[in-house]
């Protein structure tokens, strides 16, 4: 006789190694041992078939089901590569941008350097400039100031006819301005500044033999230029001035080169 150790149940079938209902091997006991018997049916009948051997399940207790491990590495490598995007963003941004940051500053710098020189180069009050004049102004008496300052007006003149600037040959000349025109015939300030061309053979020029006849609010200057580029061209010159509006004024001039006929500048 032989009896499982797991159920307890025995067997009477000598034949029999390992209990039919879990499969535990058989260990054998005393015909008197008052365990459950189990009598197999007749080998001799065709009927019955000892069933097969079934290897016993592996045992998993409730709630205990193996849960499968995600895997980590795929959000490893999508914060990486979204990190990466990001760094690739932000550098092709400031490519973008930097430059446009910077000519905003170099216009805001420039801005602000013009602003500071035109606070800087506000006219004295003897200035000699023909702007921004002090219209109360008393009329200069000083012989050697008003030379000063009509050589100045002389040189702002020069570059005015030279540049073509109507703007400051606007300035210079006053509404009653009467000068001498190429052909000999009298020139209105419009006309003078209708008919200016730009000169661009001229590198520099130079006054010489200044004289100035000064008489209350009215001044005549006269003297050479002689300019410099291409060819040297000398002219003698008469130029007259009237104290208007706190500024001298030019009411007429008459320019001869030497050795031709009078021509206006």
């Amino acid at each position: 006789m032989k009896r499982c150790s797991t159920c307890n149940r025995t067997f009477t079938d000598p034949n029999l190694r390992f209990c039919i209902d879990d499969g535990t091997p058989l260990t054998d006991v005393e015909p008197d041992d008052d365990a459950t018997v189990v009598t197999p049916h007749n080998t001799q009948d065709d009927s019955w078939n000892t069933a097969a051997y079934q290897p016993p399940r592996s045992y998993v207790p409730p709630g205990g089901e193996v849960k499968r491990r995600r895997r980590a590495w795929p959000w490893v490598v999508g914060l990486v590569g979204a990190f990466m995007l990001g760094i690739l963003a932000i550098g092709i941004a400031a490519v973008m941008l930097v430059p446009r940051v910077g000519r905003r500053v170099e216009q805001a710098e420039r801005n602000a350097n013009r602003r500071a020189e035109n606070s800087n180069t506000a006219p004295a009050p003897e200035s000699n400039s023909n702007t921004n004049a002090n219209v109360d102004a008393p009329v200069p008496t000083d012989h050697d100031q008003v030379l000063t300052q009509l050589k100045d007006i002389e040189n702002d003149w020069t570059v005015a006819n030279l540049n073509a600037d109507k703007k400051k040959l606007d300035q210079i000349l006053a509404d009653d301005f009467v000068g001498e025109g190429p052909d000999g015939q009298p020139q209105s300030k419009a006309d003078y500044i209708r008919t200016i061309q730009r000169d661009t053979s001229v590198d520099k020029w130079d006054f010489s033999n200044l004289k100035l006849m000064l008489t209350g609010d009215r001044a005549t200057l006269t003297g050479t230029i002689t300019y410099f580029g291409d060819r040297k061209r000398t002219y003698d010159f008469t130029d007259k001035f009237v104290w208007r509006e706190g500024r001298w004024q030019s009411t007429g001039s008459v320019v001869k080169e030497l050795g031709t006929s009078g021509v206006d500048l």
